[in-house]
């Protein structure tokens, strides 16, 4: 069994068919809601799973993300891309805390492997080295990703993004402390 190996992404390598192994399938049966001011687990099944319409506009993120100076790392196996993670480079917030982690997904394939933790924690590692306080993160309300975010420390944010709130209102806005 081959090992996985970890390593930054160019913008040159970021192209669809970089996510040809990449399986993007989750099938989520319970959802964190926030019902007056608590938070309540409700059932809330569907299944995500990306198209080809959405790879095109990951990697036309993940490009951005790369050439505006911002972080993109993945985890390959057998050199096939299993998990990346991006981190977006401008400050922001009181203070100009917060980077704001933009994305972390783990191939359906290889999950529960602790590719998405050693992701994690070298978003975390960028992060702080630029200057970051916190994380920020609108991550999916999902159970299974919640009890990932809380596992790495992750707490409910002091400071709501708005952009991301709008976009995403059934997202849970969490931060991280980057000590």
């Amino acid at each position: 069994m081959s090992a996985i190996q970890y390593r930054n992404l160019s913008a040159d390598e970021i192209c669809p068919e970089l996510f040809k192994g990449f399986i993007r399938h989750q099938v989520v049966e319970k959802c964190w809601r926030k019902e007056n001011d608590e938070w309540v687990v409700r059932d809330d099944p569907f299944i995500d799973n990306w198209s080809e319409e959405d790879y095109k506009t990951l990697t036309s993120c993940l490009k951005r993300t790369i050439t505006t100076g911002g972080f993109v790392a993945a985890a390959f196996y057998n050199e096939t891309l299993k998990g990346f993670v991006s981190v977006e480079p401008t400050l922001f917030g009181e203070e100009q805390k917060y980077l704001d982690l933009s994305s972390i997904h783990v191939s359906e394939d290889m999950r529960k492997k602790g590719i998405g933790t050693q992701l994690f924690l070298a978003a975390k590692a960028w992060a702080k080295k630029m200057g970051a306080k916190k994380l920020y993160i609108s991550a999916h309300s999902a159970v299974e990703s919640q009890a990932f975010y809380k596992k790495m420390g992750c707490v409910e944010a002091e400071l709501y993004h708005k952009e991301h709130v709008e976009k995403e209102p059934y997202d849970c806005q969490l931060e991280c402390l980057l000590t």
